[in-house]
């Protein structure tokens, strides 16, 4: 017995022992563990608890300025109010309903509504103007927060709406430069931290710490304000004494790209976005229709809609005829007033006919007969791979959003009849800056350039600068072909249909169309000219495009007198500038 009794006794030890050995045991694993948590995680469980005591608003980075060729801010900030509630924090809600319900011209009931919600922070409202901001503040109410903000400002109201572009609540850009360059442009946001104790109360001896905003980048862009200004004059006094639905002006470095102005009247205000031209706003009108009319209003015509080009594009027509060597300028032709392509008669435009000339003097008459006869011998084989060598076919890259693609016939597509009408710019559809790039590489060498605005992105202090480079295509004609082109077209202007471009003392080339358009005898018609200076070595390319005009419709008559105008104004202007060495650019970008 006494044996046994041992046994149970040292048993009942050795269980006690493994007992105590195991809560010790655990117990410096939780002793560990509190060390570990105290001393190497301490920063983080405070960070951890300093969170739930703390409230953040956000202040909005101020967005980087757009600024033009000759350092005018085009778009700007103005500084904004952001108007908000924290419920724990308000100790007299009826005041507080009646101050902010008066100063913002809300009503009562919208809010109360924020005042009595239980939420960590309420927004009543934003983009309040800073007067009120500070009215609201002088107040000093206990749970009402006025914080500073900024909203995007252009001070010259509709002056490039449709290439500006403008931005949204969030300051995130929505259309043209203000989205493409968003990323740039945009900046990071900054918060304002709170501490509060249990009950949301804020803690004042701790105040607020604050992680400020950092700006966003200026975006320096080639456009010139001014040359901006005058052709939107133009393009204004153009439509309304045509009664035309639209009149674009586009102006262009054709060496290296950069646009000096783009116009597409009727413009819209840029700081009233979203308010509709008077006659558009009608009683009962739908959110879809209201949305249609806001996107018809911010659309650039420039880039996002296609045409029949006409006769502006019997350059490309010439161009890729005497690259292939099917004609020479010596060539004669007969113009009866017609050519029969199949058993469809094609009309000259003079009915007469021209009678005998050659390929210079089809080029001054804008003889369709003529450039017909060199279509076809072209061949519908040539004349595509042309389309595609002078990048017809793709989009010319230009940094603004939504731009279209050529419309054109399927290769296999392509009979006589379509290649006859292509060859003086009908039966398919390009954009105006897909014809003003185009035009610009066949007189300029030979280069095909990338449209663009943008030169560099710098930063608010100036020390980081991003500059942008743009693609160039090299030997898209022979210099030689580019020299005669320049030659031809400049002999439109001084002795053909573009005579009303004409200015003494300055060398001029360009071409001018008249395109009917669809369907085909609607009355309705498109007249532009595209012209460019100096003939010989051209620094400056202009294209005024007006959508149907109203009594005379030629381009010769109509839309070269516009740009004749722009010329006699902006040539002088920019000899003065010296444009060329302004920029500091060269053909690959800025």
């Amino acid at each position: 017995m006494r044996g046994s009794d041992n046994i149970h006794k040292t048993y009942h030890r050795n269980k006690t022992v493994t007992v105590m050995f195991i809560c010790v045991a655990a117990f410096m694993v939780l002793i560990g563990r509190l060390v570990y948590l105290m001393v190497f995680q301490s920063e983080y469980y405070i960070e951890k608890a300093k969170e739930l005591h703390e409230r953040e608003r956000t202040i909005k980075a101020a967005r980087g300025r757009i600024i033009d060729a000759n350092g005018e801010i085009l778009a700007d900030n103005k500084t904004v109010c952001t108007i908000s509630v924290i419920h724990n924090q308000i100790e007299d809600p009826e005041t507080v309903i009646k101050v902010l319900s008066e100063e913002l011209g809300l009503s009562e009931e919208y809010v109360r509504g924020r005042v009595e919600k239980y939420s960590s922070i309420e927004k009543i409202k934003s983009n309040v103007d800073k007067s009120v901001g500070d009215a609201i503040r002088s107040y000093e109410l206990p749970g009402v927060k006025v914080d500073e903000d900024y909203k995007r400002y252009y001070p010259y109201d509709s002056l490039a709406s449709k290439v500006l572009g403008f931005t949204g609540g969030d300051n995130q850009g929505i259309i043209g430069l203000e989205v493409i360059y968003d990323e740039y442009l945009q900046g990071e946001a900054g918060r304002i931290l709170t501490v509060t104790d249990a009950k949301g109360v804020e803690v004042s001896e701790d105040g607020e710490e604050r992680i400020e905003p950092i700006s966003g980048r200026d975006l320096y862009i080639s456009l010139d304000m001014n040359i901006q200004s005058y052709a939107t004059q133009l393009a204004v006094q153009t439509m309304e004494t045509k009664q035309a639905k639209s009149v674009s002006i586009i102006v262009m470095n054709p060496q290296n790209g950069e646009l000096m102005a783009m116009v597409n009247v009727p413009e819209f205000d840029l700081n009233n976005p979203y308010t509709l031209p008077d006659e558009a706003e009608e009683a009962g009108l739908s959110q879809e229709k209201r949305q249609e009319l806001l996107n018809a209003m911010w659309r650039n015509g420039c880039i996002n809609d296609t045409y029949e080009p006409g006769s502006t594009f019997k350059t490309v027509t010439a161009a890729a005829a005497l690259e292939e060597g099917v004609v020479t300028v010596d060539d004669t032709f007969s113009c009866p007033g017609y050519v029969m392509v199949g058993d469809r008669r094609i009309r000259c435009h003079k009915i007469a006919g021209h009678g005998a000339e050659n390929f210079v003097q089809a080029t001054m008459n804008s003889c369709n007969p003529v450039f017909v006869t060199v279509g076809l011998r072209l061949g519908v084989d040539s004349f595509y791979k042309y389309f595609q060598r002078f990048g017809l076919l793709d989009k010319t890259g230009i940094d603004l959003p939504g731009e279209a693609k050529t419309i054109m016939h399927q290769k296999e597509n392509i009979g006589q009849v379509e290649l006859a009408t292509i060859s003086f710019g009908q039966s398919f559809q390009i954009t105006p800056i897909q014809l003003a790039v185009t035009v610009a590489s066949l007189v300029n060498g030979g280069r095909r350039v990338t449209p663009h605005f943008g030169l560099r992105a710098v930063s608010a202090d100036g020390t980081d600068i991003q500059s942008f480079t743009w693609q160039v295509e090299e030997n898209i004609v022979s210099e030689e072909t580019s020299a005669t082109m320049r030659y031809m077209l400049e002999q439109v202007v001084e002795n053909g249909g573009g005579k009303n471009a004409y200015i003494e003392g300055y060398r001029i080339g360009g071409k001018t169309a008249t395109s009917q358009t669809l369907p085909r005898g609607s009355g309705k018609y498109i007249a532009s000219f595209i012209g460019f200076s100096p003939a010989d070595e051209p620094s400056v390319l202009a294209v005024c495009i007006i959508t149907h005009p109203q009594g005379t419709y030629y381009g010769g008559q109509i839309a070269a007198p516009v740009v004749k105008q722009l010329f006699e104004n902006i040539l002088p202007y920019l000899e003065k500038m010296d444009y060329n060495n302004r920029s500091g650019s060269d053909g690959s970008g800025s």
